[in-house]
């Protein structure tokens, strides 16, 4: 997810160390290796992706930035909670943002772009369908990350990665209420649309895929009160 924001100019060393750093740390998040409250102990974060302690640093700064992980007073760093009661809030922040980007990419990708957006959201059907969670995870971070390069809008991407970061944490953490199968449909239909240039397809897409993560949310916060 992070090399979203990565994919502009050449990148000098140091920059991608931390962002190989950002990256190996955010996956531990969003995938629960790192739960929520968890303290952020950098020795052990170093040892597991033999990174050096700049680059992880300059990761944490940013991971602070994007609401992942927080500073406690006398705890230090620790991983942000879930927090099921606002994350509708957030979908509703995020579907103004993802209307904006999917429209924009509509009207602005390219061949190859329409071409690679089509073939990530094919591969997340078929990982659906295998029940794949780590292929799925993937070609939905290939999806997000060619059609945000697609919509030509920085702005917005910068606005709505922190977003999309904490959805799919939330997926994750309560993917038994949801339907696998049904947003990978839900994100093919966005690329059909991305890919055939059909702006108003695109907001109508769009908007199906915000109305599948709010029912799934709705669904899962019965589960997040009740701690399950």
């Amino acid at each position: 997810m992070s090399a979203i924001l990565n994919e502009q100019a050449p990148q000098a060393p140091k920059q991608r160390a931390a962002n190989i750093a950002y990256d190996a740390i955010e996956n531990m998040i969003v995938t629960l290796q790192l739960k929520p409250g968890a303290p952020i102990i950098e020795a052990e974060l170093l040892e597991k992706t033999g990174l050096g302690r700049t680059p992880m640093r300059e990761a944490l700064m940013r991971m602070s930035s994007n609401g992942l992980i927080r500073p406690m007073p006398r705890r230090g760093l620790v991983v942000s909670q879930i927090l099921a009661a606002e994350h509708l809030q957030l979908i509703e922040t995020r579907r103004v943002l993802e209307n904006l980007i999917v429209t924009s990419a509509a009207q602005r990708a390219d061949a190859i772009q329409k071409q690679e957006i089509m073939q990530s959201a094919e591969k997340m059907l078929a990982a659906a369908k295998r029940h794949d969670l780590n292929a799925f995870m993937e070609a939905d971070q290939s999806f997000d990350h060619t059609l945000h390069t697609a919509c030509g809008n920085a702005s917005a991407v910068a606005a709505v990665v922190p977003l999309v970061i904490q959805c799919r944490r939330f997926w994750y953490a309560y993917q038994h209420e949801g339907d696998i199968e049904e947003g990978a449909r839900c994100h093919l239909l966005v690329a059909k649309a991305v890919a055939r240039g059909h702006v108003e397809q695109a907001l109508k897409s769009s908007n199906g895929l915000m109305d599948y993560l709010e029912s799934f949310t709705r669904k899962a916060i019965p589960s997040a009160a009740s701690g399950n």
